[in-house]
């Protein structure tokens, strides 16, 4: 992925070091870049990760269970210095349902 950064997890603090995306255009292919970095750390099928496309399922496709995948919208929150409400969390269960949610959350900035 080409400039803006990404974010990098520091694994002894076990949180991201993040570019913030504010006001910044991403391509779809950036965005899902962005975004398997988000949720490697979470994944239990990797070779669902290794086939990860918009339509991936978060919990059938990745085996993210649900607690983890709480964590994956945090991470999502923090690289991207934005807030998902419970109604836009239960939405996002695929790779294009969370893309969805942070453009129109990073537009509203």
């Amino acid at each position: 992925m080409s400039a803006p950064a990404y974010c990098s997890k520091d694994t002894v603090r076990n949180e991201y070091h993040c570019v913030l995306f504010k006001n910044i255009q991403m391509s779809d292919k950036e965005l899902i870049e962005l975004l398997k970095k988000i949720v490697k750390p979470y994944i239990q099928n990797e070779e669902g990760f290794a086939q990860l496309s918009e339509s991936t399922h978060l919990i059938d496709d990745l085996k993210i269970n649900s607690a983890n995948l709480v964590d994956v919208v945090l991470d999502i929150e923090d690289a991207f210095d934005i807030e998902i409400e419970d109604d836009a969390f239960e939405n996002m269960l695929t790779v294009k349902a969370a893309m969805a949610v942070i453009t129109e959350k990073v537009a509203a900035k």
